[in-house]
């Protein structure tokens, strides 16, 4: 039920993620133009694209993270018996759980300090632009919480164990088809 709910919202964030891309991709180009045909601009185009840029990373590394799209390497797990692959899969999501609170810790605190602070062009809470790894270190921690607990219970299939996702261009090249 949760893992249902965690792949309808990592989704809603996928869609999110578009939207952002193109926001940016039309402030920066509706920008450029401005700038060189009627020597305007938008003020807050930049700006706004910088934040724009930071949470894609972030929402965008959560959506990685539930689809095991993040890089790595799997020459020693993959020779490991069932058992070490449990192992080493567990101490990897415990590892990356302790990063999320690391993360997380580190967002409050800027959060705190930038509550009162605003940014040059739009005048927003700097606030905001640090809430996004806070976000992230939220939702990923919840992504390897229940990992971690399908781990735990024995409903992960052996090749979810080795947590790399290999490459399509790999994948494609390895093909019998091919």
């Amino acid at each position: 039920m949760l893992g249902k709910i965690i792949a309808a919202y990592c989704r809603l964030l996928s869609g999110l993620l578009v939207a952002c891309l193109a926001v940016m991709v039309v402030l920066v180009f509706a920008n450029v133009v401005l700038r060189y045909a009627f020597n305007s601009g938008i003020t807050v185009s930049e700006e706004l694209s910088r934040w724009l840029f930071v949470w894609l990373t972030f929402l965008g590394a959560v959506v990685a993270l539930h689809e095991r799209a993040h890089l790595g390497t799997d020459t020693l797990v993959s020779r490991l018996s069932v058992r070490g692959k449990k192992i080493c899969l567990g101490a990897g999501h415990l590892l990356m759980l302790f990063v999320c609170y690391l993360v997380l810790q580190g967002a409050y605190s800027q959060v705190q300090v930038n509550l009162e602070s605003t940014s040059a062009a739009m005048e927003a809470s700097l606030a905001i632009f640090y809430v996004s790894a806070a976000v992230f270190a939220v939702l990923g921690g919840l992504i390897l919480a229940h990992d971690f607990a399908r781990l735990l219970t024995g409903r992960l299939s052996d090749a979810e164990l080795v947590g790399v996702r290999e490459s399509e261009e790999h994948a494609h090249e390895s093909s019998p088809t091919r």
